[in-house]
């Protein structure tokens, strides 16, 4: 092993550190510097001792008095060879942009770079990489310098930053060889910079190598433009903010990814409050909560909106607050410089775009849900699934569409306005009308689809050919159908209702129809009444009467699960005439069997036996097997409920036969339901049992919830006459949790059961 001369730093720092009794290990770790820097300088490999290192070492070694003043000075004075092109005189950087004086929050992201300082300098000797990324005017700026500022006190030997400017307005990223150079400038005498690029990056590396310095990479554009102003040894840490996911520098370079998503409203709050001053912010508190609403809690966005605020000291928040909600809020959002204009802000990062891409962030505008699917998106665009994928992951690296579930995209409120500003100004309306009806398509034909596997008897629709373009999604059994529904659930009440407010009465009634069943199952029954009176006013634009009829239906179907019985029966009896009118048999067998059910909620039986056999003959006529065991179920239902149990048990056990084949989950599960009601009042209890237990599990599959409870409650009636009374218990508990989420008044006569159980032990 080759050491410096007797009188070197290198040599007394050994003489110094044996003396001590100390191993390179455990000084580099009283010193705060890496084991690699330590058996350099002891090696003397060329490298030379800062000013800082060396105080360090100095105080990690206890010296005092002359022996610290000998190793300081023999550091100052130690120079590498006459002629190395990397000589110079050491300067400590300090090259940090200045605070942000409203930062708060992002406690988490600043604990995990805190965290990656900790374990820096490891054995590995890697230098530490942290990205920040996240969309345009996020704060990652900010929380980068913020951070920077107090982890300066780590870095002895000094800060560089620099502004790569990869999404500047003049759309010209900083090259890597100019960066270095502005490095070189910091870090030594310019008269000693070598001319060539690659002469200047290994000077750049060598003068940082065995140092501790913090490298702020500001503003990338992508990992090849990080690449070369990377460290090669360990003390070092850089931080690198970039609007894109530089997913290659973590799978490569091992960094760590912070990815930074909207402020919380409370953090929100306290930017604005230390922007207005707290007694202003809490005095105007209602203005301040809706103000962050309409800057969507981007962080640029509250600040521009606090200038504003700020530079009209007299007026009151909530002026600024309806002008945002009046105009343009991009208009309102922009504070004279393009660095303070949001949509200025989020051009930078559009324009980098491939054309593709582009062109699906504009039309992904045109969507009116919380978020879209890659087959809606396919059909918006009109392209292939695959393309669409690569698009959207492009999006997505830029921040300019955000994955909150996977396979699921989501606009920021504020980019969503500045996507249709542009689809608006490149797009022709035929090309955006052409797009809107391609995802009305994919909705419709995927939605029917999806609609009889969940209820196989149902009727169909007769449907046209999709527009060319249109993506749709296949589904291998009703699961994957049900599970399709929840999944698209916002979306196809967002894709409903603006197809009812844009006067698209051909899509406005049949969206309605498709999401029925689910919509009711699920207990959304006051969404489903209104998106049925939407589907009746535009079949009623449309003089389609079979159409209105089936709205009357929905409608119906809504208001008797909302206890409204006699606004049931008055959109029952218009779809009955209506059916009638039209000669439509299968429509007045299905209006029957809808109006028996509010006769048996009006505790009317006569009635609704009366309308269930006429139903039951009317499906047997038109050949529908599915209706007619749908029928015979009710018939025999009613017969139960009027004391007649044998007689019901035969038309019910006909139903489950002819339910046989049909794949109709949903309808067997209200059969057997039956089948337990009409053995628990003949006294079999076991069997009822069996019958209610099979009933819940199906309907758990096909996801009815209320029936679910209504099983549930026949369950613990059973199960109490067969005197199990804790297992009774605990099926009226289930009943109780679902019809208390629904808010159903059943909900009360499930309590009644509970109060009287007696108490346990």
């Amino acid at each position: 092993m080759s050491v410096e001369p007797d009188g070197s730093f290198g040599q007394l720092l050994l003489r110094e550190r044996v003396s001590a009794g100390l191993t390179q290990e455990q000084l580099a770790e009283r010193a705060g510097l890496s084991v690699r820097t330590i058996r350099n300088l002891e090696r003397g490999t060329g490298v030379r001792p800062r000013e800082a290192s060396a105080r360090l070492l100095a105080d990690a070694l206890g010296l005092r008095g002359a022996a610290r003043t000998r190793l300081l000075s023999t550091g100052r004075s130690a120079r590498l060879p006459e002629g190395d092109a990397s000589a110079g005189t050491a300067r400590v950087p300090r090259q940090l942009p200045a605070v942000v004086r409203s930062f708060t929050g992002r406690a988490a992201e600043l604990e995990a770079l805190t965290d990656l300082l900790r374990r820096s300098g490891e054995a590995d000797g890697s230098t530490a990489i942290a990205t920040i990324d996240g969309m345009a005017g996020i704060g990652k700026t900010t929380l980068a310098v913020h951070w920077a500022h107090q982890a300066a006190d780590s870095f002895p030997d000094g800060q560089l930053y620099v502004n790569l400017r990869g999404f500047d307005p003049d759309g010209k990223p900083l090259t890597s060889a100019e960066a270095i150079r502005g490095f070189l400038d910091a870090l030594s005498d310019p008269g000693r910079i070598p001319a060539r690029a690659e002469a200047q990056t290994a000077l750049y590396r060598s003068l940082l190598a065995g140092t501790r310095t913090l490298v702020v990479l500001d503003n990338a554009r992508d990992a090849d433009q990080v690449r070369p102003l990377l460290p090669g040894s360990a003390g070092c840490m850089v931080l690198v903010t970039s609007r894109r996911k530089l997913t290659s520098l973590t799978a490569i370079e091992g960094a760590h990814q912070v990815s930074l998503d909207l402020l919380a409203h409370g953090e929100a709050y306290e930017v604005l409050a230390r922007r207005l001053g707290a007694a202003r912010a809490a005095a105007e508190r209602e203005a301040v909560d809706e103000l962050i609403g309409l800057c969507a809690r981007l962080p640029l966005a509250l600040g521009v909106a606090a200038a504003r605020v700020a530079a009209q000291p007299s007026s009151e928040l909530a002026e600024l607050t309806a002008q945002l909600r009046e105009t343009q809020r991009l208009d309102m959002l922009d504070a004279g410089d393009p660095a303070s204009d949001v949509r200025a802000v989020f051009s930078w990062s559009y324009r980098v775009l491939s054309a593709p891409a582009a062109r699906m962030f504009r039309l992904l505008s045109l969507h009116p849900g919380p978020d879209v699917s890659a087959a809606a998106a396919a059909s918006l665009a009109g392209v292939p699934r695959d393309e669409a994928i690569r698009h959207l992951a492009e999006l997505t690296r830029a921040h300019l569409l955000a994955e909150p579930v996977p396979k699921r995209f989501a606009f920021h409120d504020l980019l969503r306005a500045y996507a249709a500003e542009q689809a608006h100004a490149q797009e022709t309306p035929a090309d955006l009308h052409a797009a809107t009806e391609r995802m009305l398509d994919h909705y419709t034909h995927t939605g029917h689809a999806a609609a009889l596997l969940v209820l196989p008897t149902r009727e169909a629709l007769v449907l046209g050919e999709p527009r060319e373009g249109t993506t749709l999604d296949r589904f291998p059994d009703d699961r994957a159908a049900l599970a399709w529904f929840k999944r698209e659930h916002a979306a196809l009440t967002g894709v409903s209702q603006y197809a009812a407010e844009a006067g698209l009465d051909g899509y406005a009634w049949k969206l309605p129809w498709i999401m029925t069943d689910y919509l009711a199952r699920q207990g959304h029954w006051r969404e489903l009444r209104a998106a049925h009176c939407d589907a009746l006013a535009a079949a009623r634009r449309l003089g389609d009467a079979a159409s209105e009829a089936r709205a009357h239906g929905g409608v119906a179907r809504a208001a008797a699960r909302l206890n409204s019985l006699d606004e049931a029966h008055r959109h029952l009896s218009r779809a009955l005439e209506i059916h009638t009118r039209l000669g439509n048999r299968a429509g007045m067998a299905r209006t029957h069997r809808a109006i028996g059910n509010i006769y048996e909620l009006q505790e009317n039986l006569p009635e609704a036996l009366d309308h269930a056999k006429q139903g039951l003959e009317l499906f047997r006529a038109v050949g529908d097997t599915g209706g007619e065991a749908s029928g015979l179920n009710q018939v025999g239902w009613y017969l139960s409920l009027a004391g007649d149990h044998e007689q019901a048990l035969a038309y019910c056990e006909q139903a489950l036969n002819t339910y046989d084949g049909l794949g109709d989950r949903h309808a067997e599960a209200g059969t057997w339901d039956s089948i337990g009601y009409a053995h628990h009042h003949l006294g079999n209890y076991l069997e009822a049992v069996a019958c209610h237990e099979k009933s819940v599990s199906l309907l758990r599959e096909v996801g009815d919830r209320y029936y679910e409870s209504d099983a549930l409650t026949h369950l613990g009636d059973s199960h109490l006459a067969a005197d199990a009374p804790e297992a009774a218990r605990d099926a009226w508990l289930q009943a109780l949790e679902i019809l208390t989420d629904l808010d159903h008044p059943d909900a009360d006569r499930v309590r009644e059961r509970l109060r009287a159980l007696p108490t346990a032990g």
